[in-house]
């Protein structure tokens, strides 16, 4: 084995982390806040199949690592954050906080304690609203940029059954059907072999029409005898 007294040079790039799930949930407020992280049924429902397989493997392992916690039923509420003069006295009220008028006739606002809000223009508080993600019994929901049955990012497509191309039905053709007598001169596709005697080869068996006798003779046009004939009978 050889040694080189050279550094060992380190990958570039940022170095992976140990708290990646923390950190993404940190960067994103789709469903998150400090404590818990809400995952709609009908979104979640609606992803490709490849997904769906991925994330009930995952959340079987977290629910078998934590099943011995009693949990509880959770009631989630659709909530938004809204400056305080925004909000009316039903919503303030929600939120923990009172309006009232003052001696001034300045509108004064108070938090749960009783006392005033100083700067209320820049006050948010967490009152609920409509619920602006479809529910699952409305139906599929189709995420955008993405079909049914994609891979999910990071991982390789499931291979599915080999096409072979449509299934053709019937008798092979090796070209189109010629119809009529053989044309001199020009290349027919897949003809049959000549027969012997230098005899023309023959499309098909012919096909009597309506003045000609069955087995394809020539019926004998009859001709009146001539005078003289008439003398000899």
């Amino acid at each position: 084995m050889k040694f080189t007294p050279e550094p060992i040079p380190r990958p570039a790039g940022r170095p992976a982390s140990s708290t990646p799930l923390r950190d993404y949930l940190n960067s994103t407020n789709q469903g998150v806040d400090a404590g818990y992280a809400v995952l709609p049924r009908s979104l979640a429902e609606s992803m490709p199949l490849p997904w769906q397989q991925q994330f009930a493997t995952l959340l079987s392992q977290f629910h078998q690592a934590y099943g011995h916690l009693q949990w509880p039923v959770y009631r989630v509420v659709p909530s938004r954050y809204e400056r305080l003069v925004d909000l009316d006295e039903e919503q303030l009220a929600e939120a923990g906080y009172l309006m009232e008028i003052d001696s001034d006739g300045e509108i004064v606002y108070r938090g749960r304690n009783g006392a005033p809000i100083d700067n209320p223009e820049q006050t948010t508080a967490l009152v609920s609203v409509l619920d602006p993600i479809p529910h699952n019994r409305h139906g599929r929901v189709e995420p955008a940029g993405m079909s049914p049955h994609s891979a999910p990012v990071g991982l390789p497509a499931q291979p599915g059954p080999a096409q072979n191309g449509p299934v053709q039905h019937g008798p092979t053709q090796n070209g189109p059907a010629q119809h009529g007598p053989a044309q001199h001169g020009q290349t027919q596709p897949g003809p049959p072999p000549t027969p012997p005697g230098g005899f023309p080869v023959q499309p098909g068996p012919a096909q009597p029409g309506p003045a000609t006798p069955p087995g394809g003779h020539t019926r004998p046009e009859y001709h009146y005898p001539s005078a003289p004939e008439r003398k000899n009978w």
